[in-house]
């Protein structure tokens, strides 16, 4: 018996309050991710929602974009909008699910399979979501010839709190449905929630490509010497640099988290000048600029009740 999985869409501004913590209650190990919306709306909180979801344990990451579409021409400029935000965002790298939300009303198969077709042609796996009561407005047979996953949308329990084991005695009867969003109230939380139903699912909303997020850069902080993140890790300013000693050397990171994307393997004797350090996570963080309002993040050693220890490198 395949194993069915937990999902959780997010989108700004309704989970941006989510926590770490309030992830790890959660425990859903897959999330699907607002990119954008029409071809003017791109999510401005895209950096904050994978970090705190990443830090709270979610792993494989999937993107999808609202569809504001009305006609095939629309339809391809707000899949190419889709792409180029993404790359912008997110990078993701080829065979990344990428999905149309589809839940306006009037919006024509055609141009659907148009903007499906707008993403497979540029490398990428292809998802369809709609709701239960849209989907006599689609030809669905001729749609899922152009999608590789179908996430379909339906309430048993209506605006309710739902618990993590939705009751399969309401699931929505409709062909092919790979994964199915049962709850807007996953565990009382502003939060869809949505289960896998085949491995087909389980498999391309593993994100088993990590997903190389390049952090927008970050707001200008006024000159202080402490500020908190967005995770809520306080950070300090310094400057100065860092040379590694670690003979296995140690990996420079889009974020000052262990599951923040891999940025480059550094090697022993590599130096790195930074601008700012914190505590988190059991380490101590180094920030560096790296233009164009980007940072990388570099773990230089352990630390115990907010004291570094255990350098991996020299201090200058």
């Amino acid at each position: 018996m395949m194993n069915r999985e937990m999902v959780i869409d997010l989108a700004s501004p309704y989970q941006t309050m989510l926590t770490a913590n309030d992830y790890r209650k959660i425990g859903a190990k897959k999330a699907i991710i607002k990119i954008s919306e029409g071809t003017t709306y791109t999510n401005p909180d895209i950096r904050l929602l994978i970090n705190r979801s990443a830090e709270g344990g979610v792993s494989g990451y999937s993107f999808y974009h609202f569809g504001r579409f009305r006609n095939d021409s629309q339809a391809v400029a707000e899949a190419k909008y889709f792409l180029e935000q993404a790359r912008k965002t997110v990078n993701p790298q080829p065979g990344t699910l990428m999905i149309l939300d589809a839940e306006i009303e009037n919006m024509p198969t055609s141009s659907v399979i148009a903007f499906l077709k707008t993403l497979r042609a540029a490398g990428f796996k292809t998802g369809f979501y709609s709701y239960l009561y849209l989907l006599p407005e689609f030809n669905l047979d001729a749609i899922l010839q152009h999608a590789d996953f179908f996430w379909l949308a339906a309430y048993p329990l209506g605006d309710k709190p739902a618990d993590k084991s939705p009751d399969f005695h309401y699931f929505p009867s409709a062909q092919k449905v790979d994964a199915w969003q049962f709850t807007p109230k996953l565990l009382g939380y502003n939060l869809d929630g949505s289960i896998t139903v085949t491995e087909n699912a389980n498999q391309l909303l593993s994100g088993s490509t990590p997903v190389a997020v390049k952090p927008a850069p970050e707001t200008q902080q006024k000159q202080t010497d402490s500020w908190v993140d967005d995770l809520g890790v306080k950070w300090y300013k310094e400057t100065g640099q860092f040379t590694i000693t670690d003979s296995s050397g140690i990996w420079l990171r889009w974020g000052a988290t262990t599951r923040s994307a891999k940025i480059a393997a550094l090697p022993q004797g590599a130096v790195i000048k930074y601008d700012a350090y914190c505590y988190s996570g059991g380490y101590v963080w180094i920030r560096q600029p790296r233009g164009g309002g980007q940072f990388g993040y570099l773990p230089t050693g352990r630390e115990v009740n907010g004291k570094r220890q255990d350098y991996w490198g020299i201090f200058k």
